[in-house]
């Protein structure tokens, strides 16, 4: 046991096979891979891990990183902004581009895409429902625009990834940061109207 938790490829990876001998129960309860009803659940799932990780660290940075750096040394802080801002900002960043993808592709198979992104307008504005997962759907696209193109290439500057002035560094961590706040502030809606969408019919 220890060899799959002390490294994070074989922690996820048997993760994984946990996930995949669930699959096997589900096809020996008489479930089929090729039934639309489980892809459709499979995409709903991927589009939760991926939303988790992206969200997950979205806290991280506002909770936990942004509010410690000051206290922490300054001879401390490049292990922070070379090692694990960087590392943490890649998978910020993918967790946030499977996220939309994989959302984009649930709508889609769910046929609620067009009218979840008009709100409700391809129904009449009957369907609260499409509503309530569009208002989601716009709050995350925002969000996931923010991340790539504000975010990350203010924290490239920032974190001195690509080449710039210095004096360009403290403007572009600040951008960096009141985007990853205004995305804090939309998480909280946003996730409201996601799940509160799971429950209105």
């Amino acid at each position: 046991m220890a060899a799959i938790l002390t490294s994070l490829r074989n922690t996820v990876i048997a993760g994984f096979v946990l996930a995949a001998i669930l699959v096997l129960l589900y096809l020996n309860g008489g479930g089929s891979l090729g039934d639309y009803a489980f892809w459709a659940f499979f995409f709903r799932w991927l589009h939760v891990i991926s939303g988790v990780m992206w969200i997950g660290l979205l806290w991280y940075f506002n909770f936990v990183q942004i509010p410690s750096m000051p206290k922490i040394p300054d001879d401390q802080k490049p292990a922070v902004s070379k090692v694990i801002a960087p590392e943490a900002l890649f998978w910020f960043r993918w967790g946030a581009m499977a996220t939309i993808v994989t959302g984009i592709i649930v709508a889609h198979m769910n046929g609620y895409l067009l009218d979840a992104y008009t709100l409700g307008a391809m129904s009449g504005f009957m369907v609260p429902k499409n509503i309530a997962i569009g208002i989601g759907m716009w709050l995350g696209t925002i969000m996931w625009f923010n991340v790539w193109f504000v975010i990350w290439p203010n924290q490239k500057i920032a974190l001195g990834i690509v080449d710039g002035p210095a004096e360009a560094k403290p403007a572009a961590a600040r951008t960096a940061m009141l985007f990853s706040r205004t995305n804090t502030v939309l998480s909280i809606p946003m996730l409201f109207a996601m799940v509160s969408a799971q429950n209105i019919y």
